[in-house]
């Protein structure tokens, strides 16, 4: 057999984490041993009149090679986004307690209180609508409003009196018939790595932080 297709029986893995990596690299490493085995065997029961061509078994060492720094090069780049993300995270943590302000039809509603902001053109007036997660209407307000930044804060309560526990509430604000751009505001609760991206906590909703528009406190 020659060493050629005898490679061809050989298996190289690929790798796509860290631990699938260090299995194809042993992998890798059994197999590169069954080759030389195999290369040494040929070489010692060779016909000395019509000697196998090095070119061959060289280029099987130079393709085993390739893969192996391409194996290790995964490794050292799937250690280094987990370590990326490690220290984003801990940076993140730094948030907690803070008051942030960002985009989301979510406004979360902590310890009774809950904020949507949002700018007007002119004075004149806008209608907040507040609905639970059944689409259920809870308020709607219509508040007066001032040319610049406008911010509207719930009590909890709905157009009956009663009190709703804390939570994420779907919110919207018009004037005109038309829909107003807003933000809401929260206290940041916690930090969640979400497949990769990190996002915040902030009471019952989870927002990532490229919604974030403002941070204080």
């Amino acid at each position: 057999m020659s060493i050629a297709a005898a490679a061809q029986t050989i298996t190289t893995p690929t790798t796509s984490s860290s631990s699938s990596g260090q299995n194809a690299l042993a992998s890798l490493s059994g197999n590169f041993q069954d080759f030389l085995g195999m290369l040494l065997t040929q070489l010692q029961n060779q016909d000395p009149t019509s000697p196998m061509d090095a070119n061959e078994f060289t280029s099987e060492l130079v393709q085993f090679s390739g893969v192996e720094q391409q194996i290790n090069t995964n490794n050292a780049l799937t250690q280094l986004i987990s370590l990326t993300q490690s220290g984003q995270i801990l940076q993140a943590s730094a948030m907690t307690g803070k008051t942030v302000q960002f985009t989301s039809t979510q406004m979360p509603l902590q310890n009774s209180s809950g904020s949507v902001s949002f700018n007007a053109t002119a004075p004149g007036s806008a209608q907040v609508t507040i609905s639970n997660g059944a689409g259920a209407t809870l308020l709607q307000s219509t508040v007066s409003t001032v040319a610049g930044n406008n911010t509207f804060t719930w009590n909890g309560q709905d157009a009956n009196g009663n009190q709703w526990p804390d939570g994420a509430y779907t919110v919207a604000v018009t004037s005109g018939g038309a829909s107003v751009p807003f933000s809401v505001s929260g206290t940041v609760s916690g930090v969640v790595n979400n497949n990769g991206t990190l996002d915040l906590q902030v009471g019952a909703e989870t927002t990532p932080f490229s919604s974030v528009q403002s941070v204080s406190g």
